[in-house]
């Protein structure tokens, strides 16, 4: 009851910021973006403030690096970044950002937060619905639980502001992925990326061929599996035709999702580890006529990243993850460089409630790893794989993803070189509202499912 009470409070703190009395559930529906003024006072409720960090190292997310620079965020937007001598304008509030760096947000492109949340109990398990190696018609935004831990940890101790929900890997086609801004919210909707285009994960290799296998139905191999692809895509082919020629034509919600992904409109997120399997996947998606936006995993890119370049396809990759399956085994910690290295979209990301939270660590040991074989990648360069290029592949990156006028202000004040393991995010702004501050405790956002537990989210 009491962290009932407490969260209910936190809502109504929030209307009165903007001078307006919370409605009821029934006066009006739930927005699903954002504040629609260009110029918000506050977003989603959180104030937000013109704001200016001066005299930090600063890492734009697109390869670039300021030393002593200056970054100002006003109207949700990032406003204007440069050096030292960037104007400063009269009435922001203005951070000392000597000693500190600054960067774009980070971006996970592979989570399962709130679909598969803490704590880890059956009861929580939603990010599958393996009762059919082809589940197109599923939505993870419906299973997302948004008061999941998992989410305020990966905010404060990772510096996630975006972040694309899954569903898990068990189905050839395991449905419709959704992007999430890292905001605390009632409901997904009021967490929902605005415009962000919707994912279908698929996946190859050995989930589907266990999982259906097992069960002495197709697939139970990987050939097994190419084909119930291929017939699936023909299938989704023939109803997209119909379609276009019928609107009458009756809806079937699984392979609606399928003719998005026909039309362009909806992006092809495949689980992925075999560098023989990435290229047959992508011989299909050429028969069919859709495109493989990123594999994920791939742990065998390397092998094949001129390949992945040339067809303009994302790898999202570990660091060093690595035997825990045959598919796994010929994985190698110089991956990412390597896929980076030949010209290819590399990034990192996590399928973890723990390493979501440490994603800039991966980053720091991937580098080191290119680094033992000649590879001398940039710092500021590699922060591309945390947020330009994750955005790249989820569609958004002409709305976030780089420190660039225009773009919203999603970014991270880290107290040190955010490539130390000895570095924590000390500011979060999302769309310019200071999600976090880990100078005040009032800034530290926390699910209510843990307010009251001893060390988490006192309310003093």
């Amino acid at each position: 009851m009491r962290s009932s009470a407490i969260f209910l409070s936190l809502f109504a703190l929030a209307a009165c910021a903007t001078g307006s009395k919370p409605e009821s559930a029934s006066s009006k529906p739930v927005a699903v973006n954002w504040n629609p003024d260009p110029y918000p006072s506050t977003y989603r409720g959180y104030p937000a403030a013109p704001t200016v960090i001066r005299n930090a190292t600063v890492y734009d997310g697109e390869g670039g690096r300021i030393e002593h620079g200056t970054v100002f965020l006003s109207g949700g937007k990032v406003t204007a970044v440069g050096g030292p001598d960037t104007p400063i304008p009269a009435g922001a509030t203005v951070i000392d950002g000597t000693g500190k760096w600054v960067t774009p947000g980070v971006i996970d492109i592979h989570s399962h937060l709130g679909d598969y949340a803490s704590p880890g109990v059956d009861a929580n398990s939603d990010g599958n619905e393996a009762t059919g190696p082809v589940r197109a018609e599923v939505w993870a935004e419906h299973s997302v639980w948004p008061q999941d831990p998992g989410f305020s940890r990966a905010l404060v101790n990772g510096g996630i502001t975006t972040l694309q929900i899954l569903p898990g890997s068990a189905n050839l086609f395991g449905g419709r992925s959704v992007v999430l801004k890292n905001v605390p919210a009632r409901t997904v909707q009021g967490m929902k990326f605005p415009g962000a285009p919707y994912g279908l994960k698929m996946a190859c290799g050995e989930n589907p061929k266990r999982v259906y296998g097992s069960r002495n139905q197709m697939p139970s191999t990987r050939m097994g599996n190419i084909a119930v692809d291929r017939q699936t895509w023909a299938k989704a082919a023939e109803y997209k035709r119909k379609r276009e020629k019928d609107a009458n034509t009756p809806r079937d919600l699984q392979l609606d999702t399928l003719a998005g992904v026909l039309n362009g409109d909806i992006l092809v997120q495949n689980h992925c580890y075999r560098a023989d399997e990435m290229a047959i996947v992508i011989d299909m998606a050429k028969e069919f006529g859709y495109k493989v936006t990123a594999f994920h995993h791939a742990v065998e890119a390397y092998k094949i990243a001129d390949l992945l370049r040339d067809n303009h396809i994302c790898a999202a990759m570990w660091a060093d993850w690595y035997g825990f399956k045959m598919e796994s085994y010929d994985a190698i910690d110089e991956n990412i460089a390597l896929v980076h290295h030949a010209g290819a979209c590399a990034m990192i990301h996590s399928d973890d409630p723990n390493g979501i939270q440490r994603l800039n660590q991966e980053v720091a040991k991937a580098l080191a790893h290119g680094r033992r074989i000649g590879i001398d990648i940039p710092d500021a360069e590699a922060w591309e794989w945390l947020s330009f290029n994750p955005a790249k592949a989820l569609g958004i990156a002409d709305k976030t993803g780089s420190l660039k006028p225009g773009k919203m202000a999603d970014a991270v004040l880290w107290n040190g070189d955010p490539l130390s393991v000895y570095t924590r995010p000390e500011r979060v702004w999302i769309d310019g509202a200071l999600m976090y501050d880990a100078n005040d405790p009032r800034r530290r956002p926390v699910s209510d499912f843990e307010l009251g537990q001893t060390g988490e989210g006192d309310v003093k």
